[in-house]
């Protein structure tokens, strides 16, 4: 299969100014997901879709192409990643370049490997049509409780009893990235993706300065324990 790698990466970041190329244990955020995708050997190419000439260039440094700035349109606080991707391959087709198979990753996704790319490639090479990394929750959704009149109840007072190990493991999105054969075209569709599941060791979303601070101390726990 053909397969393109983008790491989708605006420079308008407002929670944590210059998210994308701050400096995580020693190098850009950004660095990580090109490395990684790099390193799996599965794509053709590996690009960075942005509207900022600085991440352009931390992109270029870290190994990725910028083969063309993301659109206007696409830049606000308003485009979908999907619109972003549609972008990309439109582009990409205009030159006469087709692709097979897409992965989608985030440029703030420091725990993403090699392994884990090529794992989803594999479950696309099987049949998937999708593949999407997932961890389980690490308390029990289904024992969540909500506030009425003040007072706090069981969302779900029917399971509010049974053990932890009688409920169905919930899971959630890694926010790390997506793979795709694109022979049906691009689906965001429920149901449609097969998971792999991540350790939570390996996960942590990445929305204030503290979230970074722990994302940072996770890293190096991962690196301590693979001395």
């Amino acid at each position: 299969m053909k397969t393109l790698a983008i790491i989708t990466a605006r420079g308008g970041s407002k929670r944590i100014p210059r998210k994308n190329i701050k400096d995580f244990c020693g190098k850009p955020i950004i660095a990580y997901p090109i490395s990684a995708a790099i390193a799996s050997g599965l794509f053709d190419e590996v690009m960075v879709s942005t509207d900022d000439s600085e991440i352009a260039t931390v992109a270029k440094k870290s190994g990725a192409s910028v083969p063309f700035l993301r659109s206007e349109q696409n830049s606000g606080d308003f485009a979908t990643t999907n619109d972003v991707l549609e972008e990309v391959l439109s582009r990409y087709a205009d030159r006469g370049i087709i692709y097979d198979a897409m992965c989608c990753l985030y440029p703030t996704a420091p725990f993403v490997t090699p392994e884990l790319l090529t794992q989803a490639y594999q479950l696309l090479e099987q049949g998937a049509q999708s593949v999407m990394p997932v961890v389980q929750y690490g308390f029990p959704p289904q024992r969540a409780m909500i506030l009425r009149n003040g007072k706090l109840e069981y969302q779900y007072p029917e399971l509010s009893q049974c053990r932890s190990q009688d409920l169905q493991p919930i899971y959630h999105d890694c926010g790390q990235f997506y793979f795709y054969r694109l022979d049906a075209g691009l689906h965001f569709v429920d149901g449609n993706y097969t998971p792999i599941e991540v350790p939570d060791t390996a996960v942590q979303d990445i929305d204030t300065l503290d979230d970074w601070a722990l994302a940072e101390l996770k890293y190096q726990y991962l690196i301590e324990k693979e001395r």
